[in-house]
């Protein structure tokens, strides 16, 4: 009897077809959206590829070691010298969700599912408070999935088309004895975040340990060519097995409903920081990009492709995701007291 093929053997190749077509398409981060919208398309055909073993944190952990090796000394001077700035993006960010919340309770969504689905970041951590708080999980991670989807495929297009075009910059030097201690260390906490149930360890632990190690030592280093290129497929892949015709059909209205937030959100979210960008003299787009909701290795990878500010986009994305894992949860029991 031969020997069934795993569920997953096409799922990279697909991936790879898409990425390479819309590399030639020059479209914005081409292999992470092109190999993310073919799979999309193949899998809304009826075939059903299922998500390559380990792919999205492989991906996730080359993609998170090249960003924080952006974190020389003179960077992580520059993010201390405008903390107050990145709290205030942050927490303005956080404030956004408000608008989700309105927009769904209003038509009829459960209190606890409105607030879950409403914030901006932490999507398995917002299912699980979910099941915990009586909402609907499946309706919440629905409104995640989606929301990363159109930040996906909207802001690098919008932010790449919309601002003028930048030569390549040239590339860091590669440093094979340092990536050799930094590649294996950064996977290393990553395990020891996960195994401490943190929030996104596959991001949070490489991305701490190269820019620790860059800014202590002032490094000025990246990765090898084509190793980001290989994290943007790997996580286009796996993004793009969440979705199916089931998905797509499941609560037309809640899902226009998220849309609708997510596209108030990112408008709110770029008045806001072209606002905060004019009192504190920091570059606008950057702030926009960081003020984005949610995505921190996809608006991440936009500000590196348009040599914007990647520390700054990275702080304001991390320290929101902060914001929202330590803050959520107390935030609905205040609410359910006063409302009750």
């Amino acid at each position: 009897m031969p020997r069934q093929l795993p569920g997953w053997w096409a799922t990279p190749l697909v991936g790879a077809l898409g990425g390479w077509l819309a590399s030639l398409a020059n479209w914005p981060l081409p292999w992470m959206v092109g190999s993310l919208l073919a799979v999309i398309a193949v899998r809304c055909s009826g075939w059903l590829l299922t998500e390559l073993p380990r792919g999205r944190q492989t991906g996730q952990w080359l993609i998170a070691s090249a960003i924080g090796l952006h974190f020389t000394h003179e960077v992580m001077q520059q993010v201390v010298e405008h903390l107050g700035v990145i709290l205030a993006g942050a927490l303005c960010t956080l404030l956004l969700s408000l608008i989700g919340i309105s927009i769904l309770l209003r038509s009829g969504t459960d209190r606890a599912t409105a607030f879950f689905a409403s914030m901006p970041g932490g999507a398995s951590e917002m299912v699980n408070l979910a099941g915990r708080h009586a909402a609907q999980p499946a309706m919440v991670a629905a409104a995640h999935s989606l929301r990363l989807l159109l930040v996906v495929l909207i802001v690098p297009a919008l932010f790449t088309w919309s601002l003028p075009a930048v030569d390549a910059p040239q590339p860091a030097p590669v440093s094979w004895p340092w990536l050799a201690v930094l590649l294996p260390g950064g996977a290393l906490l990553a395990l020891l975040w996960k195994k401490l149930n943190q929030p996104n360890p596959w991001m949070l632990g490489p991305l701490t340990v190269c820019a620790v190690a860059s800014a202590t030592f002032d490094l000025h280093l990246g990765l090898p060519d084509g190793v980001g290129q290989l994290g943007q497929w790997l996580i286009g892949c796996s993004l793009g097995c969440h979705f199916d015709r089931p998905f797509f059909r499941s609560a037309p209205a809640f899902l226009l409903r998220i849309l609708l937030f997510t596209v108030l959100a990112m408008l709110a979210a770029a008045g806001l920081a072209e606002a905060l960008g004019w009192v504190a003299t920091l570059n606008q787009t950057s702030l926009m990009l960081g003020m984005m909701p949610g995505g921190i290795t996809e608006l991440c990878l936009t500000a590196e492709a348009l040599q914007l500010s990647v520390a700054l986009v990275t702080a304001l994305q991390v320290l929101r995701l902060f914001l929202v894992m330590f803050l959520a949860e107390p935030l609905f029991r205040l609410w359910q007291r006063i409302a009750n």
